[in-house]
C-alpha cells in the first residue's frame, strides 16, 4: 500500500497561483501513474492530470495551459495551479495507481479561489 499526504491548499484570490504537493511513502515501487483530481462541492469528482512513469502527461481541458503536473521519481507528485477562478475551488486528491489495478488516494487539501 502507498501512503499519500497532500499540502499546499489554500485561500488564493483569482488570477492566482498555488502550488500543491503529494508525498508518497509505503510501497512506492509499485507506482505507476500518479494523478491530481478534485471534487466541487455537489460535483462529481473529476480527473485534473495525470503523469506516467515516462513523463508523459495528461490535463483536463478546462486546466490546459494553467496547470502543471510534476513529479520527483515516484516519491512525490506537483501540481502548479496558475490563472486560478472560482471554477477551479475545490478538494484536491493525491491518487496513484499500481500494478494489478490498485490504486491509492490521500486525504485530499481544499483549494478555495475567490473572485
Amino acid at each position: 500500500q502507498v501512503q499519500l499526504v497532500e499540502s499546499g491548499g489554500g485561500l488564493v484570490q483569482g488570477g492566482g497561483s498555488l502550488r500543491l504537493s503529494c508525498a508518497a511513502s509505503g510501497t512506492i515501487w509499485d507506482i505507476r501513474a500518479m494523478s491530481w483530481y478534485r471534487q466541487a462541492p455537489g460535483k462529481q469528482r473529476e480527473l485534473v492530470a495525470t503523469i506516467t512513469s515516462d513523463g508523459s502527461t495528461n490535463y483536463a481541458d478546462s486546466v490546459k495551459g494553467r496547470f502543471t503536473i510534476s513529479r520527483d521519481g515516484k516519491n512525490a507528485v506537483y501540481l502548479q495551479m496558475s490563472s486560478l477562478n472560482v471554477e477551479d475551488t475545490a478538494v484536491y486528491y493525491c491518487n496513484v495507481d499500481r500494478r494489478f489495478g490498485r490504486s491509492d488516494w490521500g486525504q485530499g487539501t481544499q483549494v478555495t479561489v475567490s473572485s
